[in-house]
């Protein structure tokens, strides 16, 4: 408390951090709101997996990010609404510690905005909100993973590769991401279906798929950006 008793954090909407992040995860609770937007994948191994809103073709680009820090669709995924605060944790999850990016541009010590702690050195309503913002978010951590157990168990998920060619002419390739295949679904035992239809997991299925039509406003956006990196070069 003594460290961070003058800390706060200046409020503002610029998300210049995730200019060059080009996929995030999503929470299953997320589905709905991202589905709209943005196109939901997986990301990881055979060992861990998660669901990832793609945010951009190239590595170093997130196309939902402008030049001035504003995030350029409705919704915004908690991963980054959580910035620039995080929970940590050394024992498997038991326990948890929270944990600041100091480094972060709107993070100061000299108690300009929202304050970590009162001047009796209490918790402020503020950091409350975080906690319990942070709390929830690693209770739907859990949820998600569960969900992503039961894929992995049933066998349904399937490397995507997209090639795509843009307007500009230029070609594009996205690797190294997962998704359900439509085939092993269908192909499911119906004992099996009407278990993911109970837990809702099949629900959360059909959102993923659906969402991936989010490619094509995607690529648009991609190709607005490659049309004006031209122009600047002429």
């Amino acid at each position: 408390v003594q460290r961070h008793r003058n800390w706060a954090v200046e409020p503002g909407s610029d998300f210049s951090f995730a200019g060059k992040t080009n996929s995030v995860p999503v929470m299953v609770i997320e589905f709905m709101k991202a589905a709209a937007e943005y196109s939901i994948v997986f990301a990881g191994d055979s060992e861990k997996i998660m669901p990832a809103a793609i945010l951009g073709v190239q590595n170093d680009s997130n196309l939902y990010v402008d030049t001035d820090g504003k995030w350029s669709s409705k919704y915004i995924p908690a991963f980054v609404r959580r910035y620039p605060f995080v929970f940590s944790s050394g024992d498997d999850g038991k326990t948890f510690t929270l944990c600041i990016d100091e480094d972060y541009p709107r993070v100061n010590k000299e108690a300009r905005g929202k304050r970590l702690f009162d001047d009796k050195g209490e918790r402020t309503k503020y950091l409350e909100g975080v906690l319990n913002f942070l709390k929830e978010y690693q209770s739907e951590y859990n949820r998600t993973q569960l969900f992503c157990k039961k894929l992995r168990e049933l066998e349904q998920l399937e490397p995507m590769q997209a090639q795509i060619k843009l307007k500009t002419g230029k070609q594009v390739s996205l690797t190294g991401f997962k998704c359900v295949s439509r085939e092993k679904l269908n192909a499911l035992a119906p004992d099996k279906l009407a278990d993911l239809a109970k837990s809702g997991a099949l629900e959360l299925i059909y959102v993923h798929l659906y969402s991936m039509k989010n490619f094509t406003e995607m690529m648009e956006r991609l190709s607005k950006t490659l049309g004006k990196e031209d122009k600047g070069l002429g």
